[in-house]
């Protein structure tokens, strides 16, 4: 049972929170922040596999999110709205509420196969020009979509919103908010138990002496390439709950400047650090929409907050350690690859 407490703590606040919305409690606003903040989890949760765990520098992360929005959302339009450019629906829309998880299941794999554009590249590749090979990677999905006016090109693709409509005509309950939490319950506990595994300790012997590593029989292009596709997967997820939050999404949605983003919040939570990511995703969704009045200035407020941060604390808020390193009695609670 002690191996479920996350799940059953989150299952806990989704119950409550689906609550609170039922009875008003909740308004729109708040709702989208705390879908925002599951989003971000799991875009930072994903990426510090790579750049945390493994030790390698990927900075192209919206571009495997923007594989799995896309695809999910023509899936999902396709499959169960009438009226979308892509012609009459396949299938009833009230089939979306069961069949959700498998339109975003299907974004997930689209992603980790776009991964491979980096895993094997990093085969031969690291630091710098691994980083550029997936800013470049980062541009090239961009592009592609910019230029496929089958998924509406650079005027973006709507109409996830309507499948949204359609699953609360079943059931009226936030089902977005309840996919958004149960993906990022998901993704948290497969990346612990990831790193909790043989092929966890792996790449973290990757990134500790990736000669070493192989001189002790490690298969390090298998391991490089499972985790690239799980990390890659996990964005796709992650781009495909955010399609059908915001319901319309562009390829601007995922410019070097998304990639950024992630970035900030692994290093701002700690390389390594699964706790670490959680909790710079909570602070730093909170943070931007606190300086969201002031507009363009806060990417001023922001960078310079980091600037502080990397001056004073540059090992990030937790570091390489969890939570259960700072209150002992959480560790029957949460294992890590270190144990």
């Amino acid at each position: 049972m002690k191996q479920y407490t996350l799940a059953v703590a989150t299952l806990v606040f989704l119950v409550l929170t689906t609550g609170a919305t039922a009875f008003g409690l909740l308004d729109a606003y708040y709702q989208l922040v705390l879908m925002f903040i599951g989003v971000n989890i799991i875009l930072s949760a994903s990426l510090n596999l790579i750049n945390g765990y493994m030790g390698e520098f990927s900075c192209g992360h919206a571009g495997f999110m923007a594989v799995g929005a896309y695809v999910s959302s023509v899936l999902s339009v396709w499959l169960f709205t009438r009226d979308g450019k892509l012609g009459a629906a396949l299938l009833s829309p009230e089939l979306a509420v069961y069949l959700f998880p498998a339109i975003l299941l299907a974004g997930t794999v689209a992603a980790a196969l776009a991964g491979l554009l980096v895993a094997i590249p990093s085969f031969r590749t690291r630091g710098d020009y691994l980083a550029i090979i997936t800013l470049a990677v980062n541009y090239i999905v961009k592009s592609i979509i910019e230029n496929t006016e089958a998924v509406g090109g650079a005027r973006g693709f709507m109409g996830m919103k309507k499948v949204v409509d359609a699953m609360t005509e079943v059931a009226d309950l936030p089902w977005m908010m309840i996919w958004v939490m149960i993906g990022t319950v998901f993704t948290l506990l497969v990346i612990r138990r990831f790193v909790s595994s043989t092929y966890g300790k792996g790449i973290v012997a990757i990134r500790d002496d990736e000669i070493a590593a192989e001189l002790m029989s490690v298969n390090t292009r298998r391991l490089k390439m499972v985790a690239f596709m799980l990390s890659s997967g996990l964005a796709g997820l992650a781009g495909g709950l955010f399609a059908h939050i915001l319901g319309y999404i562009n390829p601007g949605s995922f410019t070097i400047m998304k990639s950024t983003e992630c970035l900030v919040m692994v290093y701002l939570g700690g390389m390594g650090s699964l706790s670490g990511s959680v909790l710079s995703a909570v602070g730093f969704t909170l943070l931007l929409e606190l300086l969201r009045p002031l507009e363009l200035i806060k990417w001023v407020v922001v960078p310079f907050m980091l600037i502080l941060l990397m001056l004073f604390r540059p090992e990030g808020l937790m570091g390489s350690r969890e939570l259960s390193d700072l209150f002992p009695r959480l560790r029957a609670y949460h294992r890590t690859g270190r144990e």
